[in-house]
C-alpha cells in the first residue's frame, strides 16, 4: 500500500520521522550549500527538506504527486505546494535550477516519464537531487516507514535509470545508519551510528543521496502530450500550382 501524505506528515511528526529528516536535510545542504538566487522545486512530499532553502533560493516551492495528495506548506504565510499530474508538470521548459526529489521517484508508475519532464523543466546544466531507498538498507524492510514503500535502489540502478533519461550522476551520499525503530534510547545514539556507518558500512545505509546534471547532447524531442494533440492541428502544405501553358503568337510575315 502506497503511502498518502497524511502517512507522511506522521511519520515526520514522530521521533524517528524527526531524526530521518536531520541527517538527509545535513546531506542535502552539503550537496546545495549555495542556492542564492537560484529556482529550486521539491517534487514528491520534498517540504521537510525545503525550509532551509526558502528565503535564500530566488523560489523554493514543492509539487505534490496526485496518488499522494497534498497539503498547505508552510503551515503559516503563503501556501507554497500545490498538487499536480508528474506526467505532465504546469512549468514552462527550462525554468527552474534545482529538483529535489523526495519521496517521488520509489513510487512512481512512470518513473522515465517522471525524470523525462523533471529534465524538461531544467535549465540547460540544472542539477536533479534524488533521494530515493537503498535496497541493502534495513530502511527498505521497515514498512513503518516511507522508505519501506514503493522500490527501493541500488546504485547502479539508479545510475542506469539517471543515464536512460539524459542525466549524468555528479555526486552522492548516503544517511539512515540507525535501526529504523521508534525507541527512544536508539534514536539519541542516532548520531553516533551515522558517523560509523559513513565509515563502516556505507552501502547499508536506508537512503541513496544522487545529484545528477541535465545534459543536452543528443537530445531527443518530448512527445507531445494528448492535450497539446488536441488543440494544435498540423496544416497541410498546399500544392505548388502547375506551370501554366503559355501559347506565343506566331510572327506574321
Amino acid at each position: 500500500m502506497q503511502m498518502d501524505v497524511i502517512d507522511l506528515r506522521d511519520f515526520y511528526g514522530r521521533p524517528l520521522g524527526r531524526v530521518a529528516q536531520h541527517h538527509i536535510a545535513r546531506r542535502v545542504e552539503q550537496i546545495w550549500p549555495d542556492v542564492q538566487g537560484l529556482n529550486l522545486l521539491g517534487l514528491g512530499f520534498a517540504t521537510p527538506y525545503l525550509a532551509p532553502f526558502v528565503g535564500k533560493a530566488e523560489r523554493a516551492f514543492g509539487l505534490m504527486p496526485a496518488r499522494q495528495g497534498v497539503m498547505q506548506w508552510p503551515a503559516d504565510g503563503k501556501c507554497l505546494t500545490g498538487l499536480v499530474d508528474e506526467r505532465e508538470l504546469p512549468l514552462p521548459d527550462e525554468s527552474m535550477d534545482r529538483v529535489l526529489l523526495v519521496h517521488g521517484l520509489e513510487a512512481s508508475e512512470s518513473k522515465r516519464g517522471l525524470l523525462r519532464q523533471i529534465w524538461r523543466v531544467l535549465a540547460p546544466g540544472g542539477r536533479l537531487l534524488i533521494v530515493v531507498p537503498n535496497r541493502r538498507g534495513l530502511w527498505a524492510r521497515r514498512e513503518a516507514t516511507p522508505f519501506g514503500h514503493g522500490q527501493p535502489f541500488s546504485r547502479s540502478q539508479i545510475t542506469q535509470l539517471l543515464r536512460e533519461s539524459m542525466f549524468s550522476p555528479s555526486d552522492w551520499e548516503v544517511a539512515l545508519f540507525v535501526p529504523p525503530f521508534d525507541w527512544r534510547p536508539l534514536l539519541r545514539s542516532a548520531s553516533a551510528w551515522e558517523r560509523a556507518g559513513h565509515m563502516l558500512w556505507p552501502r547499508f545505509s536506508g537512503v541513496i543521496m544522487v545529484e545528477a546534471t541535465k545534459q543536452i547532447y543528443a537530445a531527443t524531442p518530448l512527445p507531445a502530450s494528448r492535450k497539446m494533440k488536441s488543440r494544435v492541428r498540423a496544416i497541410a502544405p498546399l500544392p505548388a500550382p502547375a506551370p501554366a501553358r503559355v501559347v506565343l503568337p506566331e510572327d506574321e510575315d
